[in-house]
């Protein structure tokens, strides 16, 4: 807690000597600001940082998962925005868990166009307070975890931005298999879209958006080979699964996220 505490002072002197060029953005549903540091995309130095009441917090730790508990919505945070091609993620590593550019080979990383999608086809991000285990095979899928929190398919109308925290209603998952690890890309809709009302689960998704969910498992099926990689696999053949599952997924990552701070045993994460 005091090292906790030291970064948060460190911290905020940082964001006070990045007043003048930075400007935080807030978004609906939320009282968190977000904070752009370092260049735009395809900077490596780029980074988005997130405080509350000008004091920085965690994307991943300290922005609840359940926005209402009655309702069952859950706080999503978009890491990227629809149509974008950037590989957009929270660092896990890092202290704050700024949202950063994957690379490789000491590249920024971006996603192929793969005929006939242009980029991400959905908002994409992550549910905070969640996490994949790579210490627990899943009974399901026969896979451990991938270490990093939950993925979010946001498929409303409106296109996010990088940072924004939006409150969402879960319609279902599907589980991708990657690399032999369990990655759960859960399908949800922000609950202020016009069509919320309307899309309540897996079957009304298919009625007003038809071929979404398929054309889903055929994009992350296909995501990688530009790369010369093999197909990815999926779990239940690619079916979704419905909404009660996806429930039952983000509560059990939920616990797992909670051993993980509780843990003496960090592995590299920043907590």
């Amino acid at each position: 807690m005091l090292a906790r505490n030291a970064l948060i002072r460190q911290h905020s002197l940082s964001i006070r000597r990045v007043a003048l060029s930075a400007t935080p953005i807030r978004y609906r549903h939320s009282n968190v600001a977000a904070m752009q540091y370092g260049g735009p995309v395809g900077n490596p130095s780029h980074r988005v940082y997130f405080s509350r009441d000008n004091v920085p917090i965690s994307p991943w730790h300290d922005i609840p998962l359940l926005a209402n508990s009655s309702t069952r919505e859950y706080n999503m945070v978009c890491e990227i925005p629809r149509w974008s091609n950037a590989k957009l993620e929270i660092d896990t590593t890092t202290p704050f868990n700024p949202i950063k550019q994957d690379s490789k080979n000491n590249r920024p990383r971006y996603v192929a166009d793969i005929f006939p999608y242009k980029g991400y086809i959905w908002n994409y991000g992550a549910f905070p307070q969640t996490f994949e285990d790579p210490n627990h095979t899943d009974k399901d899928t026969g896979c451990v975890g991938d270490s990093d929190p939950v993925d979010v398919i946001e498929v409303g109308q409106a296109i996010s931005a990088e940072g924004s925290v939006h409150r969402v209603k879960v319609l279902g998952l599907v589980a991708l298999i990657d690399d032999g690890e369990t990655d759960w890309k859960v399908l949800a809709i922000r609950s202020d879209d016009p069509m919320a009302d309307r899309i309540q689960d897996i079957k009304s998704l298919e009625a007003y958006m038809p071929g979404l969910v398929s054309a889903t498992v055929d994009w992350f099926s296909k995501y990688k080979v530009p790369d010369g990689k093999p197909l990815n696999s999926w779990a239940f053949d690619g079916r979704a699964k419905d909404a009660d599952y996806a429930h039952s997924v983000i509560a059990a990552t939920h616990d797992a996220w909670s051993r993980l701070i509780h843990s003496d045993k960090e592995a590299g994460f920043a907590l």
